[in-house]
C-alpha cells in the first residue's frame, strides 16, 4: 500500500527544504551549488530533495518563486495596513530594504538567478513571473499621484529599486537608513511629491 501523504506536512517540509536551498544558492551561487551542497544545508539526502522537486533545476526554480512570492505578499500586506500615502511609500521602501543582511542575500540570489535565465528559457518564465507580480505592486504606487503616465512611472520606479539594490550589494559597509532615503527620495521625485528632507535643508 502506498504511503499516505499529509498535504499539510508535505508543505512544510518543501518550505523547509526550498530555505535551506535558498541559503546554499546565497553561499555557493546558483551556478555552482548542487543537490549535494542542498542536502547538506537541509540535513536530507539527496533522493528526499529529488522527491519533492524532480531535479536541480525544479528545485531552484521553486525557491525563486517562494521567495519572490514572499517578498510580494510581505509587500502587498504593508500597503494594505498603510492608512495614508506617505505610509505606503515607506511601508513600501522597507520591504525592499529589510535588513542588512536579508537585503544583500535575496538581492544576491536574485541577480544570480536573472543572469541564470539570460541563457534558460524555463528560468526566464520565473523572471518574467516575478515581474508580472512586482508591476502591480509598482502600479499601485504609481498611481498615487494619477493615472496619467502610471505604467512609466511604475517602470521607472522599479528600475530605481533594482538600481539601488545592485549599489547596495556592492557597498562594502551599506547602511540601512541611508538606502532607504534615498529610496524614499527618489520614489517621491518620481510623484511629483515635495521632498521634506529637501525642503528642511532648504529652510
Amino acid at each position: 500500500m502506498a504511503r499516505k501523504v499529509n498535504p499539510i506536512q508535505d508543505r512544510a517540509r518543501r518550505a523547509a527544504l526550498e530555505k535551506a536551498a535558498y541559503v546554499a544558492i546565497y553561499e555557493r551561487g546558483y551556478a555552482g551549488v548542487t543537490l549535494a551542497d542542498i542536502a547538506a544545508h537541509a540535513g536530507v539526502s539527496r533522493g528526499t530533495l529529488v522527491y519533492h522537486f524532480g531535479s536541480r533545476a525544479g528545485l531552484l526554480s521553486a525557491v525563486v518563486r517562494r521567495f519572490t512570492r514572499t517578498i510580494g505578499v510581505a509587500t502587498r500586506r504593508a500597503l494594505r495596513l498603510a492608512a495614508t500615502p506617505e505610509q505606503k511609500l515607506r511601508a513600501f521602501v522597507d520591504n525592499q530594504f529589510y535588513g542588512v543582511e536579508n537585503t544583500r542575500r535575496f538581492y544576491t540570489v536574485s541577480l544570480d538567478f536573472l543572469a541564470a535565465a539570460t541563457r534558460d528559457p524555463a528560468l526566464m518564465d520565473v523572471q518574467r513571473d516575478f515581474l508580472r507580480e512586482t508591476l502591480t505592486l509598482d502600479l499601485e504606487l504609481a498611481r498615487l499621484s494619477g493615472e496619467g503616465n502610471a505604467p512609466a512611472r511604475a517602470r521607472q520606479l522599479r528600475a530605481l529599486v533594482e538600481g539601488l539594490s545592485v549599489r547596495f550589494l556592492a557597498d562594502p559597509q551599506p547602511e540601512l537608513s541611508a538606502y532607504r532615503a534615498d529610496c524614499l527620495s527618489g520614489l517621491r521625485a518620481l510623484l511629483g511629491w515635495p521632498d521634506p528632507a529637501a525642503a528642511g535643508r532648504a529652510g
